[in-house]
């Protein structure tokens, strides 16, 4: 396993509302190994978004520490957060809202160069057209605006910009959830291109757990704020443990009719981040809790090298890690 490039150590944030307080991520510790595709996963209102955007103090945390190849990042004061910036970005959700409608894509995607003060203007503007062609757009993309292209090209236009600062980290935010699935296997397979070609690494939020199948060397499975389960993506899909990860995976669509597409049916909705569970958070929904579950916080359970599972009942399989 290659060193961690991003160690994330007890990582929380949570919002002061007038209801009360907002419990969006709660304790999260995970490593992102140097040139790996991390996959974070979950249902909506788990916290994914919130966390990628907490790692790069886009949002700043509570408490916790993310350590970016050796550097507490939230240690850090405006100036050398800004410095760091240059090493750290992120591809947003919504390829449309992203996207500055006043300004050319060529503008676009240079304006990270500008604000750093990186080159002239003419070297900025070769850079952009540089980073189209890269992103498979072509050069004559740049004095066209972002109303002008489908949903598929704005998604490229964001990785450009991207890209623009040679980053080491990038957190792609559900960045092909809105596309059409033809669209989704060409960006995926664009965004495996440039780990190869830039040695990137990159923290991929998803929904759709085939998608991350395809993409993610690890996988970390959130709920409520947690990390339920974490491991190497094969051996995760094919052995989950955690009652949660094994109804996420139950619920994929499987395109052979003959095939079992027996599912995992989790009752109820997902709490309210207001007032998270006791103990396990997941026990509220989970068909295997018992009253151990409510009693304080699963351990980190070892259920296979570099697996790890948060569950009580688990426990009582596999020594805690």
């Amino acid at each position: 396993m290659p060193d961690p490039l991003l160690q994330i150590r007890n990582l929380t944030k949570r919002f002061p509302t007038a209801r009360g307080m907002v419990h969006a991520v709660n304790d999260v510790s995970f490593d992102i190994p140097r040139g790996s595709i991390t996959g974070l996963v979950g249902e909506s209102g788990s916290g994914k978004t919130t966390l990628g955007r907490t790692l790069l103090r886009l949002i700043e945390p509570s408490s916790g520490q993310t350590i970016f190849d050796g550097q507490d990042l939230n240690a850090l004061d405006a100036a050398g957060l800004r410095a760091a910036r240059r090493r750290m970005q992120i591809i947003f959700q919504d390829p449309v809202a992203s996207l500055n409608p006043r300004l050319r894509v060529g503008q676009i995607v240079a304006e990270g160069l500008k604000a750093h003060g990186i080159g002239t203007k003419r070297s900025r503007r070769d850079a952009a057209a540089a980073l189209l062609d890269e992103v498979g757009l072509g050069a004559d993309a740049m004095t066209r605006f972002p109303h002008e292209f489908s949903g598929g090209q704005r998604q490229r236009i964001g990785i450009a910009r991207a890209l623009a600062l040679e980053p080491d980290f990038i957190v792609a935010d559900e960045s092909v959830s809105a596309l059409d699935v033809s669209i989704q296997a060409q960006v995926l397979n664009l965004l495996l291109d440039l780990r190869a070609r830039r040695n990137l690494t990159i923290l991929f939020i998803a929904h759709d757990l085939s998608v991350v199948e395809y993409l993610c060397d690890q996988i970390v499975v959130m709920y409520l704020g947690k990390v339920v389960e974490q491991g190497p993506a094969r051996p995760l899909y094919t052995a989950p443990a955690h009652p949660y990860t094994q109804a996420l995976l139950s619920a994929i669509p499987l395109p052979d009719p003959a095939r079992d597409t027996t599912r995992t049916i989790l009752k109820g909705d997902i709490p309210s981040p207001l007032a998270p569970p006791s103990g396990c958070v997941f026990r509220t929904r989970c068909p295997l809790a018992s009253d151990i579950c409510a009693d304080g916080i699963p351990p980190a359970v070892a259920t296979g090298p570099g697996h790890l599972s948060y569950c009580k009942k688990i426990e009582e399989t596999y020594a805690p890690a």
